[in-house]
């Protein structure tokens, strides 16, 4: 490992800790030792972490880290790369970054692969530079590379005040995409169309299958973006123009689906779908390089932003968990840990 002249790194850092899985209020501050860094790792002296729903998951015992990563939670953080692992460039030390992370960001400390880092640019906020990589990969691996969205087509986000949802409308709208969302109510649904959202559907109060139609002119979207599953699967199927493409990204409303299959069929129907974290180190390296090349520049000369919704110091984490459970979100929540 190479470290930054006068460094001063500590051998044991403040994190965020659970004994037992639980509600939020099970979340702690703790003390752990710094993380060993791999031959292609920095270490990265952070200064927010992105808040997501898989932290909430994993801390109620219901989605373990894949092997070889920390047990920690937190997908996403921002700050300065402090020391670098034995094939990382060393002028590396020193930059500020936003890295995607398989966990340990909910730390003083985060290790991360260093092609899973971009640089964060002169005038962009390092609160929002940690709200960008975990939904910055999945929207744009599952919405443009599985999804194969196209200048001119459309596209159904369910959950659209969320991180996801949000970021969905921002790079739909950017790489001309006609967006529908849905929202739970009315005030939702008025953010969601500020942040871009062609139309937004309250989905308590209208059948969102009528209202896409309606919308189509009876043809559908092209893509479902889905992070609900369950009974919505043959309602989006429904939504589907035909040659469309559903994409699912969460089941939180559960992972079994029954569909009609000859309905797939007669429409030429794909089903598809990902989860980020288990990828290996290289893909993540590639999307990494294809996000740089094709979207980090809007949010680096300030064309696009996240939507934030709150920032909690990090040993409020638990009461970050609990607004994010509560559904009263709309965008990004973020731990400031050191600020900056």
């Amino acid at each position: 490992m190479v470290a930054g002249a006068g460094s001063g790194l500590p051998e044991v850092m403040q994190v965020i800790g659970f004994d037992a899985p639980g509600g939020p209020e099970v979340l702690r501050l703790a003390s752990a030792p710094l993380p060993r860094l791999g031959d292609e790792d920095v270490l990265i002296r952070v200064a927010y972490a992105g808040v997501n729903r898989p932290d909430c998951l994993q801390r109620a015992g219901l989605y373990p880290p894949p092997p070889g990563a920390s047990p920690l939670l937190g997908l996403e953080v921002s700050g300065e790369v402090v020391a670098v692992g034995a094939a990382v460039p060393p002028e590396m030390i020193g930059q500020h970054v936003a890295a995607l992370t398989p966990g340990g960001g909910y730390a003083e400390y985060c290790a991360a692969h260093w092609r899973h880092c971009l640089p964060v640019p002169e005038g962009m906020m390092l609160s929002e530079a940690a709200a960008l990589p975990e939904t910055l990969f999945t929207v744009w691996h599952n919405l443009f590379e599985r999804g194969m969205a196209r200048d001119g087509e459309s596209v159904l986000v369910h959950g659209g005040t969320s991180g996801i949802g949000t970021m969905a409308i921002l790079l739909g709208k950017a790489f001309g995409l006609e967006v529908i969302v849905t929202c739970g109510d009315a005030a939702k649904c008025a953010a969601a169309q500020r942040i871009g959202a062609d139309l937004a559907i309250n989905y308590r109060e209208e059948d969102f299958v009528a209202a896409v139609l309606a919308r189509s002119g009876g043809r559908g979207v092209d893509i479902v973006l889905d992070m609900v599953s369950g009974d919505y699967v043959p309602r989006n199927l429904k939504c589907l123009a035909e040659d469309g493409r559903h994409v699912t990204i969460a089941v939180l409303g559960g992972a079994r689906a029954e569909i009609n299959m000859a309905q797939v069929m007669m429409r030429r129907l794909t089903l598809t779908g990902s989860t980020l974290r288990p990828r290996s180190d290289a893909f993540k390296a590639a999307l990494a390089d294809e996000i740089a090349d094709n979207a980090w520049p809007l949010f680096a000369e300030g064309e696009l932003a996240p939507v934030m919704d709150m920032t909690f110091p990090l040993a409020e984490a638990a009461a970050a968990h609990a607004r994010m459970e509560a559904g009263a979100h709309i965008g990004k929540i973020v731990l400031e840990v050191a600020g900056g």
